[in-house]
């Protein structure tokens, strides 16, 4: 029985042993609350910062597709009107280019031509309201506003040169509507 108990007392004392190692190796392992609440803190704040600065990010993107919305909204009309000119400047053209020896007849003609002008004038007033303007067609070829459909020579121009236009192109505010189709020399 004596060496049970000596048995017994010798479990119990590696068992108090065991305890200590873990309790000591439980307090190095421990970390102070305080300084975990802290990091804690600190991680959750910089989640904080950088979402807020997401979400600015987005807000302004936001901003600047919803005015370029509005300030492009009527582009699909102002591809349209564009016809109207073009019809506008042929009229004009071909009642400039016709000869009639009557006088009934160029009194008419005086009359339409004044009407059509006047109505085109007013057209233009109202594209150039909307930032719709004419693109340049004078001196060197621009792709970035030209369409060149043909080349052909000329001694009054260099080569690179706009030589005739076409059809004109139109811009919307910075944007093209539609590139001037013309001619360059070679």
């Amino acid at each position: 029985m004596s060496q049970e108990k000596e048995n017994l007392e010798d479990a119990k004392t590696e068992d108090v042993l065991e305890e200590e190692v873990i309790e000591t190796e439980e307090e190095t392992v421990e970390i102070d609350p305080l300084e975990e609440a802290l990091a804690e803190v600190a991680e959750y704040k910089d989640k904080y910062i950088r979402t807020h600065a997401d979400f600015e990010n987005i807000k302004r993107r936001l901003e600047k597709d919803k005015n370029n919305a509005v300030s492009y909204a009527n582009e699909s009309f102002a591809k349209d009107m564009l016809a109207v000119m073009d019809s506008f400047e042929s009229a004009i053209s071909a009642m400039e280019s016709t000869e009639e020896s009557s006088e009934d007849n160029l009194k008419v003609l005086a009359q339409m031509k004044e009407g059509v002008t006047l109505t085109f004038e007013q057209l233009k007033k109202i594209l150039e309201k909307n930032n719709i303007k004419e693109v340049s067609c004078e001196g060197e070829f621009d792709p970035e506003v030209h369409q060149a459909i043909m080349q052909v020579e000329s001694e009054n121009h260099e080569v690179g040169d706009v030589v005739q236009v076409m059809q004109k192109g139109y811009t919307i505010k910075e944007r093209i509507l539609r590139p001037a189709m013309v001619s360059t020399c070679k």
